[in-house]
């Protein structure tokens, strides 16, 4: 009997997964001897691998996956960037391996972004791995094998995102990286596909034998090989079980003691759309505009604007569309704005182009003509500011012939959260970001570790979301959480005990919210929600 080996990661993509082992990086060609390769060859491969990404990105884009070809244009635009080239054909010249000097050229790179001081930025020296060691596997003429038939697991040094893209229909059921973070494209791409995954892994899970049963477990933040018949049974029951509960949820969502329940889905892509529509979700209530624009070397154009959201508005004819303006803030910072200080970036970065602004309200406009559109500003800070962008809409409608839609806000920012009755009368409704507001309360990075989004639930962080739904009752505004607390089963009882009445979570993750709520009863939750808040310390909070 094989006794069972266990590597332990960090979850940044929730689930329980069952297959088969795949060691998804190319065989090690330390001890191969092929010809040197000539600097044309080194040129042409890494041309290679930019082409593949770029078609594949196109591809992607057909088929509406507006955000995942955006990430792996990024690794296109990687794979063409003289910063990556020249060393490797440098070291060509100088009489170097080409697939080691590519190897050697990416890692360079890669040590220069892992030393920057953003958690965010750092990470993006992953993305540099993953196509140096592309090139050098185009290189080598090396390739990994296949995926086996069934289902499997991927395990790499650095998972790429079009690793998750192309293999999501194969039988891919979860994925490992030694590298990259909760941060990390690879990550984000798994979390919009629902599929588990740990980043940061035990390096000894690159030896572990492939073709091998494996149970990926998230919830205990380790890789399983060889698990005992009855663990493996336990675990396939588990994940049919997980994939049950992503079934249609209904349209309609009550709590247990009937309280109506408007539940919406955030994406930013057409297939984050249809996942959240088919699991229950009667409309979007945050779109995320800025995806698509990250490695974009200037400001979108209105045209740019209609190619990345008409996929998306067109499946939401009469349904709810809460449509974000560009947020290029923390990690989502593009090239022609990653050069200016924190606080020009994001808002008042787009407050200070009004030409740029007026290109995006009036795309938002035309591609959301026939949904239940509204406008959604990212964190605000002052009553001016909305004030700017309200301005800016009224007349990017009366040009386009057509009615404001409703205006609203993202409350993220602490001081924002705690002056809401004052921000109200500028306001048609409010849209409370649970990471950033926690982030900041807390005094945690959004990179950080063991930033969560259980720690919503700190009596804090509820105090100033119970200011935030006071202020919108007196005014007579909507309200509702879209961050990620909205999904998570220690808050969301607590945000249903404090008055919210619409939430909007991650496409996979509908059908489980529906159900949550459901069992839910508002009653018995106002009264935890009380507790919690004359909670003289947080860690009584689980309790």
């Amino acid at each position: 009997m094989t006794t069972p080996s266990r590597y332990r990661g960090q979850p940044v993509s929730e689930g329980i997964g069952v297959g088969q082992i795949y060691l998804g990086d190319a065989p090690d060609r330390a001890n191969r001897h092929p010809r040197p390769a000539t600097e044309d060859e080194v040129r042409a491969a890494f041309a290679a691998v930019a082409l593949d990404r770029a078609a594949l990105a196109r591809q992607l884009r057909e088929h509406g996956q507006d955000a995942q070809a955006s990430i792996v244009d990024i690794a296109a635009l990687i794979a063409a960037d003289p910063a990556l080239i020249g060393p490797a054909v440098d070291a060509v010249r100088g009489g170097a391996d080409g697939a080691a000097a590519v190897k050697a050229a990416g890692e360079a790179q890669a040590a220069v972004l892992a030393a920057l001081p953003d958690p965010d930025l750092a990470q993006r020296s992953g993305d540099v791995r993953q196509v140096a060691s592309a090139v050098a596997d185009y290189l080598g003429g090396s390739s990994a094998a296949p995926p086996p038939a069934g289902e499997f697991i991927l395990v790499r040094r650095e998972v790429d995102p079009a690793d998750l893209i192309r293999l999501a229909e194969a039988g891919l059921a979860g994925a490992v990286s030694v590298g990259g973070g909760a941060s990390s494209h690879a990550a984000i791409i798994a979390r919009g596909l629902g599929l588990p995954m740990l980043a940061g892994a035990d390096p000894s899970v690159l030896a572990a034998a492939s073709g091998h049963h494996a149970i990926l477990d998230t919830a205990a933040g380790e890789l399983i090989a060889d698990p005992a018949g009855p663990d493996l049974t336990a675990a396939r029951a588990a994940a049919a079980a997980s994939a049950h509960a992503g079934s249609p949820g209904p349209g309609e969502v009550r709590t247990a003691d009937g309280e109506p329940v408007t539940l919406l889905c955030n994406v930013a892509s057409a297939a984050e759309t249809r996942l959240g529509l088919s699991g229950g979700a009667v409309g979007v209530g945050l779109l995320r505009t800025e995806i698509g624009f990250t490695g974009a070397s200037g400001w979108p154009s209105e045209a740019g604007h209609l190619a990345q959201l008409t996929p998306v508005l067109s499946l939401l004819e009469g349904r709810p569309a809460v449509v974000r303006l560009l947020d290029f803030s923390g990690d989502k910072v593009p090239p022609f704005l990653a050069g200016r200080p924190a606080r020009q970036q994001g808002l008042a970065a787009l407050l200070s182009a009004p030409g740029m602004l007026r290109d995006q309200l009036s795309a938002i406009l035309i591609a959301g003509r026939k949904t239940q559109l509204a406008v959604l500003v990212p964190m605000v800070r002052t009553v001016d500011e909305v004030s700017q962008v309200r301005a800016a809409l009224a007349a990017a409608a009366a040009d386009a012939g057509l009615d404001p839609p409703e205006l609203g806000i993202m409350v993220e920012v602490a001081a924002t959260a705690a002056a809401a009755a004052t921000f109200a009368p500028a306001v048609d409704f409010f849209s409370i970001g649970t990471n950033d507001l926690t982030s900041e309360v807390l005094g945690l990075d959004r990179a950080d570790p063991g930033t969560r989004p259980a720690l919503a639930a700190d009596p804090r962080v509820l105090t100033l979301i119970e200011r935030v739904v006071q202020a919108a009752g007196t005014a007579g505004i909507k309200v509702s959480v879209c961050g990620d607390a909205a999904a998570d089963p220690l808050v969301l009882p607590l945000l249903i005990g404090l008055g919210v009445r619409t939430f909007s979570v991650g496409a996979a993750r509908v059908p489980q919210v529906a159900q949550q709520i459901a069992g839910t009863d508002s009653k018995a939750a106002t009264a935890c929600a009380a507790q919690v808040l004359d909670a003289p310390r947080p860690g009584r909070v689980h309790r």
